[in-house]
C-alpha cells in the first residue's frame, strides 16, 4: 500500500490563509501573532472548534448492536476506520495541532463507535489508499464524504447518514451561475480525480461535445484545498466539490460564491453519504443499526449542528440504497 498522505500545516488543512485563520479571533495590533491559528472559527453562525481537545458528542453503547459486531473485531476492541484527512473542514481535517483528525465523518465514526463499544483507531490515507485499505482488510471501515455508487456496490457495502450534495464554487461577482451541462462548455472546472464530482463533470462534458458544443476544460488537483489559489486567480472558472466544504470555505473566506448545487447522485438520484465497507464483511448491519440508533436519540443532530450541517441531515440510515448510476445521464 502506498506511504499515507503527508501532512498538511494546520492553515492548508483548514484551507485558510494565516490572516484569515487569526481574523476569526477579532485580533489586531497587539492580538495574537499572525501564525498562531485559533482554536475556534465563527462560520455561518456557527463556532467551530479547530482545536485537538474536541470534547465530542458521545452515547452509550447498545449491547444488543454491539453482539452484532464480528468476533474478530470485538476481540480486538478497536474499530479500523479510515479518512481521507486532505479534504476540506468541516469534513475531515487536521486540528490545530497538526495531528488530530476532526470534523463531522470523525464525530460520527465516534458516535458509531459508541454504540458499537469499540474504541476509534483513526487511520489516514489518499483518497484512493481508503479503497486499497478496505479492500486488503487493513480498515474495517471509511468515514470519508463516501458517496453511495452502484459501481461501488459491487465491492462495497454502505449505511447511510447524511445526503450529499455538490456545488460549483466561482470568485464573487464571477456572474457566473451553473443549471446543467451547458452551463460549463468551454469552461475551466476544478475537481478532484476520483469522486462522484469528477465523474457527473466527464459525463456533462460528453454531452456539450454530442451537442456541439466545447468540452469542459477539467483541471484536477491532488487536495480539496488545493484550488482555492487557482480560483482566487483565475486561472480557474470554478470548482465542483462537496457543498459542506465549498459553504465552509465562501463563509470563512468571504472571496467567492456559490453557483449552483445539485445531487451528489446527479439529476436521476438524491445522492447519500455512507460509512462504507467490504462487502460482505459482516460489519454492515451492525453500523447500519448504530447509525439508526444515534439518529433516533438525538446525538447525530448534535453532530452535525456543531459543524453547521444540519440541513443535510437524514431521517433513516439505508443499507445500499440507488446510488449513482453508472453512466448518469
Amino acid at each position: 500500500m502506498p506511504a499515507p498522505l503527508a501532512r498538511p500545516t494546520a492553515a492548508a488543512s483548514l484551507g485558510l490563509a494565516a490572516a484569515l485563520l487569526t481574523a476569526a479571533c477579532g485580533s489586531s495590533a497587539g492580538g495574537a501573532s499572525a501564525d498562531v491559528a485559533p482554536k475556534a472559527r465563527k462560520v455561518a453562525g456557527t463556532t467551530i472548534n479547530l482545536g485537538p481537545e474536541q470534547h465530542r458528542v458521545s452515547t452509550p453503547e447498545v449491547a444488543s448492536i454491539a453482539a452484532l459486531v464480528p468476533e474478530p473485531i470485538r476481540r480486538r476492541g478497536t474499530l479500523e476506520v479510515v479518512d481521507s484527512a486532505g479534504s476540506a473542514p468541516p469534513l475531515n481535517f487536521y486540528a490545530t495541532d497538526d495531528r488530530t483528525v476532526i470534523g463531522v465523518e470523525t464525530d460520527i465514526a465516534h458516535l458509531v463507535a459508541d454504540v458499537l463499544g469499540l474504541k476509534v483507531h483513526e487511520n489516514t490515507g489518499t483518497w484512493e489508499q481508503i479503497f486499497v485499505g478496505l479492500d486488503s482488510g487493513r480498515y474495517d471501515i471509511g468515514f470519508s464524504n463516501i458517496t453511495v455508487t452502484e459501481e461501488r456496490k459491487e465491492k462495497y457495502d454502505f449505511a447511510t447518514y447524511r445526503l450529499d450534495n455538490i456545488a460549483f464554487e466561482t470568485r464573487k461577482g464571477s456572474g457566473l451561475k451553473f443549471s446543467g451541462p451547458k452551463d460549463v462548455a468551454g469552461r475551466t472546472i476544478g475537481v478532484s480525480s476520483g469522486t462522484n464530482q469528477e465523474k457527473l463533470l466527464v459525463e456533462w462534458s460528453e454531452q456539450d461535445v454530442h451537442n456541439g458544443l466545447k468540452p469542459v476544460d477539467i483541471t484536477y488537483y491532488p487536495k480539496a484545498t488545493d484550488y482555492y489559489l487557482p480560483l482566487n486567480s483565475g486561472r480557474i472558472d470554478a470548482w465542483l466539490g462537496p457543498n459542506p466544504s465549498i459553504a465552509y470555505h465562501v463563509a470563512a473566506a468571504g472571496e467567492t460564491e456559490i453557483a449552483g448545487t445539485f445531487s451528489g447522485g446527479g439529476a436521476s438520484v438524491q445522492g447519500k453519504i455512507a460509512a462504507t465497507v467490504r462487502k460482505d464483511n459482516g460489519l454492515v448491519e451492525p453500523v447500519h443499526a448504530a447509525l439508526q440508533t444515534v439518529i433516533d436519540n438525538g446525538s447525530y443532530a448534535q453532530v452535525l449542528k456543531r459543524w453547521g450541517l444540519s440541513g443535510e441531515a437524514v431521517t433513516t440510515s439505508e443499507i445500499n440504497p440507488p446510488g449513482l448510476p453508472k453512466t448518469n445521464q
